[in-house]
């Protein structure tokens, strides 16, 4: 018996005890069919660290976690920035399941995927459209005065992604405007055309049909449509303005992209129509991965030739000058925005008592021409 015994351990030694099937973490969406709470969360996002990069990119006003989760090794970037609104969840929630899926699976080869799982994790706790100082972070993209907004403009910095991919939520009107979801590209005039057409082109090409081949209804944010011929009678939204991230982000180079879910539909719906709005922006970056980049990689190099104050790409501007070639700050200007220009990626060098800003990009005289809507000093341009 004792032979047996030794000779069944040697066995087991010899080829290996069997393998334990690793428990793959749900959310608390998927458990309960409540919203993932904070706490929840956290602990959701230690378990997927065993397989992705977690890290913590800032704090809130209120000292909660800003958290980053990369997946994957690529030239070719992906951004998903989810729930910067607080009583706007169900994106937060198709992100924590898409990401924990890309985990437990693979990430598209050459592809770098980043998700920022809650942007407003003050506002998601107190279920509030802002921060926990009542500012609406998708108004700060330029001026970054949260913690939020100075986070989420680090990582656009430092990875560069090609597609920035924000979901949020939209409360309906009855007959005119109450799709299941709506989508919108970078309206703002100062983006590269080709980075506005590739991003039309995910809206138009690839959300939309993902959305509807699900039977969900879709159609423009912001547009109000004649409920029988589907034709636009009156715009609420959606505009050009440059502090929007879908504007910031074609600012910076990147396809921006807005995704809003009905929040009249159940929950369910709503998670599942932004799982699919997500599932069809790796669609394009499959089969439109060199059009993108191309549109991304050229855009970075661009240097503008005019500045668009106002206007929108379905309405025209008042305000259009030459661009400068650079702005001057007086070292007192300069001491107010050194560290949002940095944020911004925006360089520049000493220049007699103050700084000079070239400008390399059309974002430069956004933040520094006083005829801008939201600049943050007036500097002096100069050719």
């Amino acid at each position: 018996m004792v032979r047996k015994i030794l000779a069944l351990i040697t066995a087991l030694l010899v080829v290996g005890l069997p393998a334990v099937a690793e428990e793959v973490p749900r959310t608390g969406f998927e458990r309960t069919g409540q919203w993932t709470t904070f706490d929840e969360e956290q602990a959701f996002l230690t378990q997927i660290s065993r397989k992705a990069a977690v890290s913590r990119i800032g704090s809130t006003v209120q000292g909660r976690p800003l958290n980053l989760v990369r997946l994957g090794h690529g030239p070719t970037v992906l951004l998903f920035l989810c729930s910067q609104h607080g009583d706007e969840p169900a994106g937060r929630e198709a992100c924590l399941i898409k990401l924990r899926d890309l985990a437990y699976s693979r990430v598209p080869a050459g592809v770098t995927v980043l998700f920022v799982p809650t942007a407003n994790p003050d506002g998601r706790e107190a279920d509030t459209r802002g921060n926990a100082n009542g500012v609406d972070i998708n108004r700060d993209h330029m001026a970054l005065d949260t913690p939020e907004g100075r986070a989420i403009a680090a990582v656009i910095r430092d990875y560069k992604p090609d597609v920035v991919h924000d979901l949020h939520e939209f409360g309906p009107t009855p007959l005119y405007y109450d799709k299941d979801v709506l989508w919108l590209w970078p309206r703002n005039l100062n983006a590269t055309q080709r980075v506005h057409d590739e991003a039309e082109i995910l809206s138009r090409q690839y959300i939309k049909p993902a959305v509807e081949v699900g039977g969900h209804t879709s159609g423009v944010y912001g547009i109000w449509t004649d409920p029988v011929t589907g034709e636009p009678i009156k715009q609420i939204a959606g505009d050009g303005q440059e502090r929007i991230l879908r504007n910031t982000a074609g600012l910076k180079h990147s396809l921006g992209l807005l995704v809003e879910t009905n929040i009249s539909r159940t929950p369910q719906q709503r998670v599942q129509s932004h799982l699919s709005a997500v599932a069809a922006t790796f669609k394009l970056i499959t089969e439109r991965r060199v059009q993108v980049e191309t549109a991304t990689t050229l855009s970075r190099v661009t240097v503008p030739k005019q500045v668009y104050f106002d206007g929108a790409d379905n309405q025209p501007p008042t305000q259009v000058a030459p661009a400068p070639r650079a702005y001057t700050l007086t070292a007192e200007q300069y001491a107010q925005v050194k560290d949002k220009l940095i944020l911004h990626g925006v360089w520049s060098v000493p220049w007699h008592d103050g700084r000079l800003v070239p400008v390399t990009q059309a974002l430069v005289p956004l933040l520094l021409d006083g005829r801008a809507q939201f600049h943050l000093v007036a500097g002096t341009p100069t050719w």
